[in-house]
């Protein structure tokens, strides 16, 4: 079994505030988040870093946003919805991943700020900002899922920002 679990680690594209009466989970992406998605998928096809699995928050723009990546990416494993996802701190994120199956070797987290920003600290040590659409890699020296805890001496590879891809 590898020795390296690699994190991807997507924040939800640009969401809408068209409708001020709309919950915020219930937001949908709005034109440059429909761009940007897309945009990023293909980036992980392109490099090839497509996830084994991709867990998502069941909030609107996070599931929009896995649903345009998975399409560019040609990504077919399974998308875990889980609603614990829709947070904004690090705790839900960490448990989730402690729970993977150890086959997973690459794993793609979409959701929310500041928990992604704060998971990234938490792994790695390093400050990194995560504006929407925003990929980050990182290589956790660890053997199992469950050996994830904070303070994993993990690696910030690169952050990824969709105007990186603009021509």
């Amino acid at each position: 079994m590898n020795q390296m679990k690699m994190l991807l680690i997507l924040r939800h594209a640009k969401s809408s505030w068209d409708d001020p009466n709309l919950p915020d989970y219930e937001r949908p992406l709005n034109k440059r988040g429909k761009k940007d998605a897309p945009r990023m998928g293909q980036f992980l096809k392109d490099q090839d870093l497509i996830p084994d699995l991709v867990l998502c928050s069941t909030a609107q723009r996070a599931r929009d946003t896995a649903d345009l990546v998975i399409a560019a990416s040609g990504y077919a494993g399974e998308l875990r919805l889980m609603p614990d996802l829709y947070s904004f701190n690090d705790d839900p994120y960490l448990q989730a991943l402690q729970g993977i199956s150890d086959r997973c070797e690459r794993v793609m987290l979409i959701g929310h700020n500041p928990g992604l920003e704060e998971l990234l600290v938490v792994l790695t040590g390093e400050v990194a900002s995560l504006p929407t659409a925003a990929l980050a890699q990182v290589h956790i020296p660890i053997k199992t899922w469950a050996e994830l805890l904070p303070d994993a001496s993990g690696k910030l590879i690169n952050v990824w920002k969709p105007k990186d891809f603009v021509s």
